[in-house]
């Protein structure tokens, strides 16, 4: 008798394995970050062939196997379908999963991450919210829940609301953090400060948003 395994989380990426399988790396709200293998999920016909996919949120029942889990069922209540006919949002959301695999260990208490990525789909897919806003907002977020975010930076002038905009992004509960919208000029400090401690930071070229920043001519 298998001894199965129930995990609350989000696809991150899928690889294909073979001609019919997939392995995924899945955002676990009770183990952090997970790899996993999909039998027979790429088979037209297969219940895991959509639940394997990027995005993808829900409950997934796995065994542990000798060196990876074995993915058997995937009950998804959120494909966050919307970022799919979305060109942009979708590199967005790409990127972001990209952060999560970056920032995220095995085993490793990763609720609150598991919390921000999902917060932050949902706020892409929401008009009145910028998407770059998001980014920036989400990637400050990461910092502060990784222990790396140093606050304001030091030196500079910048805005009395940019100074307030940080701080509440540093204090506000996930649930809250995207409640807000700013002028075009305290964006642009945001952006500034987000681009800054992500280089200082981020050891890591990100594919997703190379290709943000050509969308955009950056």
């Amino acid at each position: 008798m298998q001894d199965y395994t129930e995990l609350t989380g989000m696809i991150l990426k899928a690889e294909p394995i073979g001609e019919y399988d997939r392995r995924v790396v899945i955002l676990t709200k009770e183990k952090g970050k997970i790899s996993a293998f999909a039998r027979g999920a790429r088979r037209q016909g297969s219940r895991l062939l959509a639940a394997t996919n990027p995005f993808s949120f829900g409950s997934f029942k796995l065994y542990a196997g000798k060196s990876s889990y074995n993915l058997m069922e995937a009950d998804i209540s959120n494909y966050f379908e919307g970022l799919r006919t979305d060109f942009e949002g979708a590199y967005y959301g790409i990127y972001f999963l990209e952060v999560m695999d970056y920032y995220t260990r095995e085993n490793n208490e990763d609720k609150e991450m598991l919390k921000l990525l999902y917060q932050s789909l949902k706020a892409l897919m929401h008009e009145k919210i910028p998407n770059n806003l998001v980014r920036y907002i989400f990637e400050m977020k990461a910092m502060v829940l990784s222990g790396e975010f140093p606050g304001m930076p030091g030196d500079g002038e910048f805005e009395e609301s940019t100074r307030y905009a940080v701080n509440y992004i540093m204090e506000s509960s996930i649930e809250k953090l995207y409640t807000f919208t700013v002028t075009d000029s305290v964006l642009t400090e945001l952006a500034w400060i987000a681009d800054e401690y992500r280089k200082r930071f981020v050891d890591r070229k990100f594919k997703s948003l190379e290709i943000l920043d050509a969308m955009h001519g950056a």
